[in-house]
């Protein structure tokens, strides 16, 4: 059978008016939301960390529908014509303009590896160059814990005696890591309990504590294999950083070029 031409012609107009409805989010007295804007204002508290979710997505539809109703009603009222309310539209509109254009910027002024390289190998250099004295320090130590302070000594005593500590640490407490000789690991000081620390901090390298360090947890024997300053971090663990500081240089350099090109009076 034919098709009528007319009923083709009624199908392909409801099929773009469903697709161009599709593309907007309301419609507020006939003035159409575009579902780009409800996208970007998602966007936008996605970024502060508010999640996306139905929830949210009602609730800024409903923002921006009152926003629309709010706004045809300003505009009845003239008030876009106001001088005060003009200027704050027209910095409004700079802004948005003005954060465009420097992301615009970023995007095709990139951050090379070479400039995050040696970004990285000067302040290297500057750490490098700079006296330890008073830095920060990380310590590896072992500890056996017992729940009284008769068993530690009891430890102690055993140490004394020629017992190695890996083994005697498998009795420990602390199932954490008694099948690991006690090992904690390289750790920063407060990491620990306080009274933990103190008698860590106490000790040299390769000695053990001479009695029983009492915490909340019990009594510990302790014995620090060594101690170092804490290291400069890999370029991959502030990689982030130098690309940040980085792209604020090119945005500041950028600006300074156009200042000096252009004609200020």
């Amino acid at each position: 059978m034919k098709k009528n031409p007319l009923s083709l012609l009624l199908l392909a107009g409801l099929l773009a008016s469903g697709s161009l409805h599709a593309q907007n989010l309301a419609r507020v007295n006939g003035v159409a939301i575009p579902s780009a804007k409800a996208e970007a204002l998602v966007k936008e508290l996605a970024a502060k960390g508010t999640p996306d979710s139905p929830q949210l997505r009602d609730a800024v539809k409903n923002r921006l529908i009152t926003f629309e109703l709010m706004t045809q009603e300003a505009m009845k009222l003239d008030l876009a014509k106001q001088p005060d309310v003009a200027v704050l539209l027209e910095t409004a509109r700079q802004d948005v303009l003005v954060r465009a254009f420097v992301q615009d910027y970023v995007k095709k002024n990139p951050v090379t590896d070479a400039e995050i390289k040696a970004e990285y190998d000067k302040a290297k250099a500057r750490y490098d160059a700079a006296p330890k004295e008073g830095a920060p320090k990380e310590y590896h130590a072992r500890h056996i814990l017992m729940k009284t302070e008769a068993e530690a000594k009891a430890v102690i005593a055993k140490l004394k005696a020629g017992a190695k500590f890996e083994d005697l640490a498998k009795k420990s407490e602390d199932t954490s890591n008694k099948d690991s000789g006690g090992d904690l690991g390289w750790a920063s000081p407060d990491t620990f309990d306080a009274d933990f620390t103190q008698g860590m901090a106490s000790l040299k390298k390769g000695q053990t504590s001479p009695t029983p360090v009492k915490t909340k947890f019990g009594f510990h024997v302790i014995r620090l294999d060594d101690v170092r300053n804490v290291g400069f971090p890999l370029v991959e663990q502030v990689k982030g950083e130098i690309v940040q500081g980085l792209q604020r240089q090119h945005v500041d350099n950028m600006i300074s070029d156009l200042r000096s090109k252009a004609k200020i009076e």
